[in-house]
């Protein structure tokens, strides 16, 4: 066997091609396909999956990214804090077709790309804004704010509750640290308005293992709006 050829096989992802996929992204999944492909594509040329992510790619970060819909709203505005590649944002914004989708991301290769997935995909519900966040405190407002891999929690507390209305969520993808993080930032995050954060399990399809997310609300915090 050719040493390309080895390369193939080790890239092979065991969840290609599983019917469970289809129904679980329901009508999300001729464009989340359609992301998949171009990550394949062009994912590792770009600099933005490592090589051995692609044997992974459902589980790992697509999958993974969907976990966190069923704690975002359907409607209004939703962040996707350094969107990088697009997880979650590009998978929330094509399960989630009704609410407006900012994929905030600093670097202009990467917000290039963000560009070019949103428009060969056809989701018009995605605003690609190139930044940071506490450069979008008092100019950008959101329901709610998503964020995977990013930062610790702590940093997500300063970073994400200036964005949210009173009542809005940080719903983020964390590991098995989740409440050791929780604990350490406590009271960051109470200075900044956050509620009590929450530890939910988020399954996806069986044999998967479960995504954990942290959810926080933003409460109101007197003389801010």
């Amino acid at each position: 066997m050719t040493e390309a050829r080895s390369a193939d096989v080790d890239r092979a992802d065991p969840l290609d091609g599983d019917p469970r996929l289809a129904p679980f992204f329901g009508s999300a999944w001729p464009k989340v396909l359609a992301f998949h492909d171009m990550l394949v594509r062009e994912g590792e040329i770009r600099g933005l999956v490592g090589p051995r992510e692609f044997s992974r790619l459902w589980e790992r970060h697509l999958l993974n990214s969907a976990a966190v819909v069923p704690f975002l709203p359907t409607e209004g505005r939703i962040i996707d804090l350094g969107s990088g590649a697009g997880l979650p944002g590009v998978v929330v914004a094509a399960m989630l077709p009704q609410a407006e989708v900012v994929l905030l991301e600093p670097m202009e290769r990467r917000t290039d790309w963000l560009t070019e997935v949103s428009q060969a995909l056809g989701l018009d519900n995605v605003v690609v804004r190139r930044g940071r966040a506490q450069d979008e405190h008092g100019q950008l407002t959101a329901d709610a704010v998503t964020v995977r891999a990013v930062a610790s929690l702590d940093k997500l507390y300063r970073w994400a509750m200036p964005l949210l209305r009173p009542g809005g969520s940080l719903v983020a993808l964390k590991g098995g640290r989740a409440e050791d993080e929780i604990e350490a930032a406590k009271h960051v995050g109470r200075k900044l308005g956050a509620g009590a954060a929450s530890v939910l399990e988020a399954p996806t399809i069986e044999g998967v293992e479960v995504t954990r997310v942290v959810r926080v609300v933003r409460e109101a915090v007197p003389g801010v709006r």
